[in-house]
């Protein structure tokens, strides 16, 4: 169940990082509730998620999600540009989160 909630958690981080950049510096109401909420439930879930993960593979496992999610997201939207180099990273920063799941705490 751990996981299940550190994969959540992570792609509530996307969720609140993009929240976070579309508020204009909470400027407009609704990207910075959302930024809020999401920023709230991404932090409790890691939380509990670290109760049965290790920390470093926790912590680290939530920023991966994240950080692929977000710039996936900002991709197709077009806020950045796409490249196959960058396609690439990203994949293999999700093979390295695949990659500490698979080891557990060998």
């Amino acid at each position: 169940m751990s996981w299940i909630i550190l994969i959540v958690s992570g792609v509530l981080e996307a969720v609140w990082a993009t929240a976070l950049g579309k508020s204009e510096g909470f400027t407009k109401l609704w990207p910075s509730v959302i930024f809020l909420v999401a920023l709230a439930a991404s932090m409790g879930g890691l939380a509990w998620a670290m109760r049965g993960i290790p920390i470093g593979t926790a912590y680290a496992v939530w920023v991966g999600i994240g950080a692929a999610l977000t710039v996936g997201y900002a991709m197709i939207t077009g806020e950045e540009s796409f490249s196959l180099v960058r396609m690439l990273l990203i994949l293999g920063l999700v093979g390295c989160v695949v990659g500490l799941k698979l080891v557990g705490d060998h």
